[in-house]
């Protein structure tokens, strides 16, 4: 058997057919575990870090960072019998400019990933529910407990030296892929003492970092393992350093000069945006919307959220008024079923679980995570859900599982201070609810005019489901919750 062995990108589920490679986590050289993220992808629905499917050491990184890979296409090649001695030399390449085409010898020596029977199910290449391959940490029946252990070796393999092609032109599949292969560098120390350029720190704090222009490699680790934490790059980005200020610095010219001499600057569609902008094209023109809007005395709702705060067993909860949203759009369902319905052509189909979807702004774009089966859940397991949907959004670590199969979803436009919107249904959904900014406004209380929390909301959904008289009825069921929200769990459950 091969010891050389190459990992092709796999298949991320929903039918996606390439993904863009946004950064390595390793480079050439580096000694890898099972299970190890090595490479973190962005598809159409997210990114993804894809762990590794042998042990053993980096023999070749096949894509630079940026480009646009198909699925099934060679990425990286491992060495799974390091201590062995070196590779023959027709398996080590050249720089990747420089890089001849592959020849007869060094391919025999290249075995290509098995896609089934490699390890237990649960962990990567077993078998998964449904006959698929897992092809991530996770994915399928949990086996074994996981664990996340330090990286060894140097900062990830950047491209090759050559200019790397526009992300945009999906990379072309040869019949060998070029390695790009680069020697082994000397481990070095970073600043907080360890040895390896690539310190353990997760991807938010990863993110944070960069979004703040620290440098993990000066940093010292107050984490397990001395993996960094985000309380370690806040403190750093607090205590102004000078190897911190040009980076800060630099940061306006380089967004400047992406403007050409015509002053217009081009943003490639691909990735999530690219996805979004499919499915509301082609929800916008084949469902027919409706959207009505109703304006709500909110109150005693905010009122109610402030009394929930005040409790012990609520003070470590992250309560908003989209909890309540939430819950009243889940009651309102019990109430009107036919809401959390898809159109099938010859069918409505009307479904029992609720797959809550809230809409969430990243830098990639719009997506719209899913709390699944929520209707299930009591409001404290809500909030919990709501509260883990968010973070994971905004560390842009949301699973394309977590993606898919909504029927319901709420947009709250309100927290950019927005009154209400007319919003576009997700494809296969029957109805989405836009939650606007609540407002102290003059409002006519018991017969006299007083200051009152106010807010609008606006229910699109599809008329061929759900008629005026249903949308009117359930809007209306989401609006009275929110008037006396204790009132109504009293009435309604």
């Amino acid at each position: 058997m091969s010891r050389i062995k190459e990992f092709n990108l796999p298949d991320l589920g929903e039918g996606l057919t390439e993904g863009e490679i946004l950064a390595w986590l390793v480079k050439v050289g580096d000694v890898i575990e099972l299970n190890q993220p090595i490479v973190e992808v962005e598809t159409a629905k997210a990114a993804v870090e894809i762990p590794a499917k042998w042990a053993g050491q980096v023999h070749a990184i096949f894509h630079p960072e940026g480009s646009t890979v198909e699925v099934g296409t060679p990425i990286i090649a491992i060495d799974t019998d390091p201590g062995a001695g070196p590779v023959e030399a027709s398996t080590t390449a050249a720089p990747a400019s420089d890089l001849p085409t592959p020849s007869a010898a060094s391919l025999a020596a290249v075995e290509v990933a098995p896609s089934e029977g490699m390890v237990e199910p649960g962990l990567i290449g077993g078998v998964a529910p449904g006959g698929r391959t897992a092809v991530l940490v996770g994915y399928g029946p949990r086996t074994t407990a996981a664990k996340r252990r330090p990286r060894k070796g140097g900062v990830p393999a950047q491209a090759s030296a050559a200019p790397a092609q526009a992300s945009t032109v999906p990379a072309q599949v040869a019949a060998a892929p070029a390695p790009v292969v680069t020697a082994p560098a000397a481990p070095a120390v970073n600043g907080g003492g360890r040895t390896g350029g690539l310190v353990l720190a997760k991807p938010p704090v990863r993110k944070l970092a960069k979004d703040l222009g620290v440098d993990l490699a000066a940093l010292t680790g107050s984490g397990p393992q001395g993996s960094i934490t985000r309380e370690d790059v806040q403190r750093a980005a607090d205590a102004p350093t000078t190897a911190a200020e040009p980076l800060t610095a630099a940061a306006p010219a380089t967004a400047a000069a992406s403007f050409g001499a015509d002053r217009e600057r081009r943003i490639p569609v691909k990735g999530v945006r690219r996805l979004t902008a499919e499915n509301m094209s082609r929800s916008a023109f084949t469902a027919p919307h409706v959207t009505e809007f109703l304006t709500v005395d909110v109150t005693r709702a905010m009122k109610a959220l402030d009394r929930l705060r005040g409790r012990r067993e609520w003070r470590d909860v992250r309560i908003s008024p989209l909890l309540l949203v939430a819950k009243a759009v889940l009651l309102a369902v019990k109430r009107h079923p036919m809401v959390n319905s898809t159109w099938a052509g010859d069918e409505i189909v009307v479904k029992e679980y609720v797959n809550l979807g809230i809409a969430a702004a990243t830098e990639r774009g719009l997506i719209v995570p899913n709390i699944k089966d929520a209707g299930r859940l009591s409001l404290r397991e809500l909030a919990d859900a709501l509260t883990d949907l968010v973070q994971t959004a905004k560390a842009g670590r949301t699973s394309p599982a977590d993606m898919s199969a909504g029927t319901l979803t709420i947009t709250n436009v309100g927290v950019f201070g927005v009154d209400t919107g007319t919003p576009i249904l997700p494809p296969g959904e029957s109805a989405i609810l836009a939650f606007g900014a609540v407002r102290e406004q003059p409002w006519v209380h018991k017969g006299k005019v007083r200051p009152r929390q106010v807010t609008t909301l606006g229910l699109s959904f599809d008329h061929r489901i759900i008629d005026g008289e249903l949308g009117s009825k359930f809007l209306r069921d989401v609006g009275d919750f929110l008037t006396d929200p204790e009132a109504a769990l009293l009435a309604w459950t």
